[in-house]
C-alpha cells in the first residue's frame, strides 16, 4: 500500500502555554484523525516542525520549506515536509494604573481606576506539516506552496478549515 502522504497536519502556537511570548507547538488539525496501521502516527511532531522555536516576533518571517528526517524504534525513515510561516496576531496589553491615573472625586475620594491599553502586532508561527515515508521532496513543496497560497488569498477562511489534507493521504491506485 503507497500513498504519497501518511498524514497532513497544522502546527500552531499555543497560546494556553504563552509565557511572555514564548510557548511551544500544538497539534491543530491532523488529517486523517486515526492511525495508519503501517505508520502510526510521530507523538511530538510539533517538536520537530519550527526548529527556531515556538515564539511571538515583532518581525513578520517569510516561509520556510525544510524537511526533517525522522527515524523510528524499528529504523524506518518518516519525512516531515514543513512549510513554516508566521500568522498576524493582535495583542492588546494592558498597563495598570498606578497612583497618578487614580482620579479624585469631590468628596475626597478615588473613583473608577483608568487604565491605559496600546495595541501592537505580532507574528506568531505556524506550521503546515506532510508525513510521508516517500522522499519525494519537491512534490512536497509544490504541495504545501499551494495550501499555503490558498490561505493567503483566502484570509477570511482560518487554515484549519482547509480540507486539502484528506485528498493528501489518500491511497495511490
Amino acid at each position: 500500500m503507497s500513498r504519497l502522504a501518511d498524514y497532513f497536519v497544522i502546527v500552531g502556537y499555543d497560546h494556553e502555554k504563552d509565557r511572555s511570548g514564548i510557548s511551544c507547538g500544538k497539534i491543530l488539525q491532523r488529517f486523517p484523525q486515526t492511525d495508519w496501521e503501517d505508520a502510526p502516527f510521530i507523538d511530538g511532531i510539533e517538536l520537530f516542525c519550527q526548529p527556531q522555536g515556538w515564539s511571538l516576533s515583532t518581525v513578520h518571517q517569510e516561509p520556510k520549506y525544510f524537511v526533517s528526517v525522522l527515524t523510528d524504534i524499528e529504523a524506518n525513515r518518516h519525512y516531515c515536509a514543513c512549510l513554516s510561516f508566521s500568522e498576524t496576531e493582535a495583542i492588546m496589553p494592558t498597563k495598570q494604573a498606578d497612583d497618578d491615573d487614580l482620579m479624585d472625586e469631590p468628596n475626597g475620594l478615588n473613583s473608577t481606576i483608568v487604565t491605559h491599553t496600546h495595541h501592537s502586532i505580532m507574528y506568531a508561527p505556524k506550521c503546515l506539516v506532510l508525513v510521508s515515508q516517500l522522499s519525494y521532496f519537491e512534490t512536497f513543496r509544490n504541495c504545501l506552496g499551494i495550501v499555503y497560497t490558498v490561505y493567503i488569498e483566502s484570509m477570511p477562511i482560518p487554515l484549519e478549515t482547509l480540507k486539502i489534507g484528506r485528498a493528501s493521504c489518500r491511497e495511490r491506485v
